[in-house]
């Protein structure tokens, strides 16, 4: 055996006739969480906690030589801990591994990561070619760091309304009262130390794609070479009288979630909408509220996304918690005293006490700046894009929550799906057409929503959905519901299922057929589950 370097650790892990092909073991070596892989009689070693939130990698699915996360589909090479798919911006460290004597051996150093960022540049003097990114989100920010990732040595501008740099936004409605320092994406050393600006508080008001310029609302202007339009969405306004009045709220920004969990706390809180960020909303603010009431226009939460069925377990839930719903119903007219909300009138006439309302009805796509050049946008105010991720213009890309784009797993259907996950991949495809490096995006939906410290993955695309098949039960809050459309299997969701929705997400990547009879039978060795 080699004799390690100075400050390195090596133990004696396992036995090789230990492990087979294709399994995977977590081992601690020095206090790290080690994830040891063996694939085609090669042994391999990476971190074994997800670089996103930590999620241990041993519980997800190995499939060849990358794991993906159990938790959030985070996906990761076996072989060099490289990020393949998202949520998460870094790698995983790699650790030597040695095979002597039919013992597996595994050497960490004293650093002890858990994560590894990507080799990144900065900007090279002297270079002039600017790149902008609008907006401040995932899209943005996995573009810039991309970009950095393939040597790209020119200037990066990320121009955000935000006060705050890029934040996990899928945070605020789930813990609304988090520190900032818990949600910042990356710290703005990190920024500055590989050349990427980011102008706060800066809005556009039109774009001249001729000219190559954008102009701001306060006035000033920025060339560039190439544009990135992450814009994302707004929230989708209120439209009944008293909508003006002050405490109603619309969560969209780290300051709009620290408001309502202080204006919320103790008070009577009405939500409206029953779909991810009202459910969460009203699943934090249930035991920090006076009251909690939740306005539906369907019959359960999450009905046209994820059923009937998982819908009524969910209102249950939270029904648990106190949280009062009026559904199958919508709000008449907001009534106020001294220009503040007190009370919110049903559609049915009923009349419900408020000190705050927080809406969460819908998203629409930020392409407002557009309507005066040429870039296509379609009927729903999406940016349309190829699988580039670029637009009809020279030059300019989109991507994220404001783009309609061809999706594979519908046979290149374009759809509009705001995911945090999805925003990235678009981030990275637009980063590389930027290089002239033509990756197609090729990525299957995959999000998460958090209830009262219950989670429900989803993966797929089940719009037109006809049936859904389940295994488990809603009532013991542990199932895998498959979505049905055409006799295949196009979506699934879990709770307490693990690595199900995972496993099922690499499966309809790698474009595997699953039948309606697959889903039926008791039989789910097919998904080799642990």
């Amino acid at each position: 055996m080699e004799t390690p370097q100075c400050g390195e650790i090596t133990e004696m892990v396992c036995l090789e006739s230990e492990l087979q092909d294709g399994q995977m073991k977590q081992i601690v070596v020095d206090e790290n969480k080690i994830l040891l892989v063996r694939n085609n009689g090669e042994f391999t070693a990476v971190g074994g906690l997800c670089s996103h939130y930590g999620a241990p990698l041993i519980k997800g699915t190995l499939v060849g030589d990358r794991v993906r996360c159990p938790f959030h589909g985070a996906c990761f090479s076996t072989k060099t801990g490289d990020i393949e798919e998202f949520p998460g911006l870094d790698c995983l460290p790699t650790f030597k591994v040695k095979v002597e004597g039919g013992k597996v051996y595994v050497t960490t150093d004293k650093k002890k990561l858990t994560k590894r960022v990507k080799k990144m540049s900065s900007r090279v003097p002297g270079v002039s070619h600017t790149v902008v990114l609008i907006g401040g989100g995932p899209a943005s920010l996995q573009c810039a760091e991309t970009l950095r990732q393939n040597e790209y040595g020119g200037r990066i501008i990320m121009v955000t309304k935000d006060e705050q740099l890029p934040l996990d936004k899928t945070k605020l409605s789930k813990a609304m009262n988090i520190e900032i320092e818990k949600v910042l994406l990356r710290q703005n050393d990190f920024l500055k130390e590989h050349g990427i600006e980011v102008w706060t508080k800066k809005e556009v008001k039109s774009v001249n794609t001729e000219a190559k310029t954008l102009t701001f609302k306060d006035g000033t202007s920025q060339h560039y070479d190439q544009l990135l339009i992450s814009s994302g969405g707004r929230a989708r306004p209120l439209q009944c009288p008293g909508a003006e009045l002050k405490n109603i709220k619309f969560l969209e920004s780290y300051k709009d979630a620290t408001e309502i969990y202080q204006m919320s706390a103790g008070n009577k809180a009405v939500v409206i909408g029953t779909s991810f960020i009202g459910m969460e909303v009203a699943a934090y603010l249930s035991d920090k509220a006076a009251s909690v009431t939740v306005i539906g226009n369907s019959k359960f939460p999450f009905q046209s996304s994820l059923g009937s069925e998982i819908g009524k377990m969910t209102m249950q839930m939270l029904e648990e918690k106190n949280v009062k719903f009026y559904a199958s119903n919508g709000v008449a007219e907001i009534r106020g005293e001294n220009g503040k909300v007190k009370e919110v009138v049903l559609k049915n006439g009923e009349v419900l006490p408020a000190d705050i309302v927080i809406v969460g009805i819908g998203v629409i796509p930020n392409s407002d700046f557009l309507k005066e050049t040429s870039v296509e946008i379609d009927s729903r105010n999406a940016v349309v894009v190829d699988k580039f991720m670029k637009t009809n213009i020279p030059d300019v890309f989109a991507a994220g929550d404001v783009v309609s784009f061809p999706l594979p797993l519908v046979g290149h259907k374009r759809v509009n799906i705001g995911h945090w996950q999805l925003a990235q991949a678009h981030g990275r495809i637009a980063g590389l057409s930027m290089l002239n490096q033509q990756v197609a995006i090729n990525t299957v939906p995959f999000f998460w929503t958090m209830l009262l410290g219950k989670g429900i993955r989803y993966t797929g695309y089940g719009e037109g959905y006809t049936e859904i098949v389940f295994k488990g039960s809603t009532e013991e809050r542990k199932f895998l519901a498959f979505y049905i459309k055409d006799e295949e299997v196009v979506a699934a969701a879990s709770m307490n299922f693990d690595p199900a929705v995972a496993r099922l997400s690499e499966m309809l990547l790698m474009g595997k057929r699953i039948t309606k009879a697959q889903a039926q039978s008791d039989d789910l060795s097919w998904l080799q589950l642990p």
